[in-house]
């Protein structure tokens, strides 16, 4: 019932957050998934359709979760800092995960009101405790925000495009978005990776038990080491990606496409390897699956952050389209995996096993033919005047020039020099509290 839910709040929740921020959409959201957390042991003992409902809600409020992070993401992450902005960000799911399987083996054991029930007390309450902090916390944009250094904030609007004044709410442009090849990429991408991905995350646990024969408390340590993996692996290949943009080694298209290939052949590889190991080998097995894991997180700087790169300012709504679409292979693969091992043998789990490695295979044809990493035509804004105020300096640089964002078909490693180079100027200003020397005014207009 989740997922059923899950999947009707993709394209709504990325439209608000759009248009009235994520901030609000997400800090609502997350408090009613609280809520239907502390709910469910006491829905258990009512009634079974107490349970669907309340699994419904569920999955309606977390719906709005991802798309509303590309939202924000999308108005705070300057061009050449997005992966490792994106990769941090979501190291989250795997940590939740690891935490997840962790704690619940213990807690079946251990905890109170029978074990079971403890789980959602606590996921519930840690729930509430993150939406007291990100309502105290965050902003939409760095205009909004109450902390942050004006340096900081001009430096992230400026990267952007846009004015700390600017109030701009731009029409969805919904036909060019659906017509788009990069698009496209991007939902075969995010399909092909969720089979794979909600295939391990419903079915490792019970393939560590009933094939390499782990008992329950070590099973929900190791269930948790491959996301371990997979979350120091994907902040790691972040900053590589920002590095090889920033110095010009590659150009964005190049980046996502090698990084995300390299994912889905890396994963195919592993899982397929992981289909012909016994319980006899078991260590070998635990690595191959971290191994597996570790891959996935390639795609954090891959299809993940793609969304950005075509859109900055819909990319809460694209990542609700191909989200919304990933979700029906998140749906049927656990369905899958079920019916194809009726008897749990090893023969039965090879072949799950072999349709991930093909639907992996096919993503990676598919992204390397389709994909792009620049700014489309279709979301690129009008030349902007930004207006740059060096607090701190008494100065002032006014000067008209588009976003450093390029639509597709420009030059994409000059821009990325005049990033880089703005990036360092704006840092080397950091802290710095001398008064403003006509040099340092000539160099601000030059930026």
């Amino acid at each position: 019932m989740y997922f059923y839910g899950y999947i009707f709040t993709q394209i709504p929740g990325g439209w608000l957050a759009g248009r009235y921020g994520g901030r609000r959409v997400w800090g609502v959201c997350q408090a009613m998934c609280a809520i239907c957390t502390l709910l469910t042991p006491l829905a258990a003992r009512t009634t079974v359709y107490f349970v669907y409902t309340l699994r419904f809600i569920l999955g309606m409020a977390a719906g709005v979760s991802f798309p509303c992070v590309h939202a924000m993401l999308g108005r705070w992450a300057p061009k050449l800092e997005r992966s490792k902005l994106v990769a941090f960000s979501f190291a989250g799911p795997p940590i939740g995960t690891i935490l997840t399987f962790s704690l619940s083996a213990l807690l079946c054991a251990y905890g109170f009101d029978n074990g079971w029930g403890s789980i959602f007390y606590l996921a519930g309450a840690g729930n509430l405790v993150w939406v007291c902090v990100w309502w105290m916390g965050t902003a939409d944009t760095p205009s909004q925000h109450k902390r942050i250094g004006s340096l900081e904030r001009d430096y992230i609007l400026h990267s952007i495009g846009e004015r700390p004044d600017q109030k701009v709410k731009t029409s969805t442009p919904w036909r060019a978005i659906f017509t788009s090849g990069p698009v496209w990429a991007i939902i075969t991408a995010h399909m092909c990776n969720n089979y794979t991905n909600y295939t391990l995350l419903t079915s490792l646990p019970t393939f560590m038990k009933e094939v390499l024969k782990f008992d329950i408390k070590r099973n929900g340590a190791l269930s948790a080491l491959p996301y371990l993996c997979q979350a120091v692996v994907s902040v790691c290949v972040g900053y590589v990606a920002d590095f090889l943009r920033e110095r010009q080694y590659l150009s964005t298209t190049k980046t996502r496409k090698i990084l995300q290939c390299t994912s889905f052949l890396g994963t195919a590889a592993c899982i397929g390897t992981a289909g012909f190991l016994t319980c006899e080998q078991r260590p070998l097995a635990v690595f191959v699956i971290c191994l597996c894991l570790a891959f996935m997180g390639f795609n954090r700087s891959g299809y993940t952050v793609n969304h950005i790169d075509l859109a900055p300012r819909h990319a809460g709504v694209l990542f609700g389209i191909t989200n919304t679409a990933a979700t029906i292979p998140g749906m049927v693969a656990p369905l899958v995996a079920g019916a194809l091992t009726p008897n749990r043998t090893e023969e039965e789990w090879r072949t799950v096993f072999y349709i991930c490695s093909a639907t992996a295979v096919l993503g990676a044809v598919l992204y390397g033919l389709l994909a792009d990493g620049e700014l489309q035509d279709w979301a690129a804004p009008s030349p902007i005047e930004i207006a740059i105020d060096v607090t701190h300096h008494d100065v002032t640089v006014t000067h008209e020039k588009a976003p450093l964002d390029t639509p597709k078909g420009e030059s994409t490693l000059d821009d990325q020099a005049q990033e880089s180079k703005g990036k360092e100027d704006w840092t080397s200003k950091r802290g710095d509290n001398e008064e403003t020397t006509v040099d340092d005014e000539r160099k601000l207009q030059n930026d």
